[in-house]
């Protein structure tokens, strides 16, 4: 491309939608990557967290807004809900924007998608991260096709299977996680090898939204209490990074455990903590994808809301954690609502503070990873900026200077 076309005009506008931590993270690189791609003077609008207003995002509202999961959660607050989905397809209406770009949280930005196809239908939508359409409700991959024009998937095999659930055009563009395999992995002495560790490193990740925090605090600190008091004299460190706008709820409700964590906050600190640790409790999650390619044996813990609980029927996956179906086997052990007993998850982590065959068994298995989800295209966030600039340059090309 000649280098005076590359870049569209301060005319040139994009409208991102992201309704969640993890969407504001994966946002926020790609609004960096598009700068790359358009140039620093389009404008931005959209629905985001702290990362994307950072990287120049203009909210019309805060993501933290609408960060609700759960299907109980969704119908308390559905009536709010249902006013920030007409409020963001307003704004994308009324911006006109080049390309809408939703990113995962598909009960919130799929809404947003449809009432602006039916408002505008010369608006392109691309959709940055696939719903779960190979766990459950499949049914909806050929119901995006009506209003998603195309389908950026962070796992590998999600392009064969919306091919074959009739979904949209997908493309493979890489897991954001691939982007910080540097800061995840331990650089030489960080992590001591168990034999040589003063005190192993226990990491507890019990989630990043409430509902997750409120079911799982209480038995994870349980659990910590019986893998430490059942380690023998060497002991454990226990590691808990917060999420900042949970950080004192968390602190709250770990100073009843009968073991004292470290609480950290902040990005860097985390990853800090992911480099250290031997081992980790951890719900189920984006996080379980993150600590594999951090080569963190863990065990993986859910709790449905009520609701929830009584469609799980409905899952048809062998699997809740991310990591797992990426692997291809359940290497990594995961339990369920009422197997997910304190007295059960230590029996299943003490085994990983010692050099043991379920270790192994998890090592060796993450050793794979790589080469599951490598891609030939460069960082997601660029491949995926490269797919929508170039959505933005066939609407709009204005030259610059080179």
């Amino acid at each position: 491309m000649n280098p005076v076309q590359r870049f569209a005009g301060p005319d040139a506008r994009v409208f991102v939608i992201a309704a969640e931590e993890s969407g504001d993270q994966i946002g926020g690189a790609l609004i960096h990557a598009l700068r790359r791609e358009l140039g620093p003077h389009f404008k931005l609008m959209g629905v985001g967290g702290s990362r994307m207003v950072e990287a120049g995002l203009q909210p019309i509202f805060p993501s933290s807004d609408v960060s609700i999961v759960g299907i109980g959660p969704i119908l308390r607050r559905l009536p709010f809900l249902l006013k920030r989905i007409q409020m963001a397809a307003d704004a994308v209406i009324r911006t006109k924007p080049d390309v809408l770009v939703i990113i995962d949280s598909p009960d919130f930005t799929h809404r947003v998608a449809k009432k602006v196809r039916a408002a505008d239908p010369s608006i392109p939508i691309i959709d940055y991260v696939s719903p779960s359409v190979w766990a459950w409700r499949p049914g909806r991959a050929r119901r995006m096709r009506p209003y998603v024009d195309h389908l950026l998937a962070f796992l590998p095999f999600e392009p064969e299977v919306h091919r074959k659930l009739g979904g949209p055009r997908c493309t493979y563009v890489g897991h954001a996680v691939i982007e910080r395999l540097d800061r995840l992995r331990p650089a030489p002495g960080e992590r001591p090898p168990l034999a040589e560790a003063e005190r192993p490193v226990l990491l507890v990740l019990p989630g990043s939204r409430v509902n997750e925090i409120t079911r799982l605090m209480d038995p994870f600190g349980e659990t910590v209490g019986r893998v430490v008091a059942a380690a023998g004299p060497k002991g454990v460190e226990v590691v808990l990074p917060a999420v900042t706008h949970l950080a004192e709820d968390i602190r709250r409700r770990a100073s009843t455990w009968p073991v004292q964590p470290t609480i950290v906050t902040g990005e860097d600190a985390k990853l800090a903590a992911f480099r250290r640790a031997h081992v980790a409790l951890a719900a189920s999650g984006t996080v379980t994808l993150e600590l594999a390619l951090a080569g963190v044996p863990m065990v993986v813990a859910y709790r449905l809301d009520p609701l929830a609980r009584r469609l799980k029927w409905t899952v048809k996956v062998q699997s809740i954690v991310l990591a797992n179906l990426v692997l291809g086997e359940n290497a990594i052990p995961e339990f369920i609502d009422k197997d997910s007993a304190p007295e059960t998850l230590a029996a299943a982590v003490l085994p990983l503070l010692r050099d043991s065959p379920e270790r192994a068994r998890q090592v060796a298995a993450f050793a794979t990873l790589d080469e599951k989800m490598k891609t030939d295209s460069g960082p997601p966030s660029g491949r995926a900026a490269e797919i929508i600039a170039d959505v933005v340059r066939k609407r709009r090309t204005v030259p610059q200077p080179a």
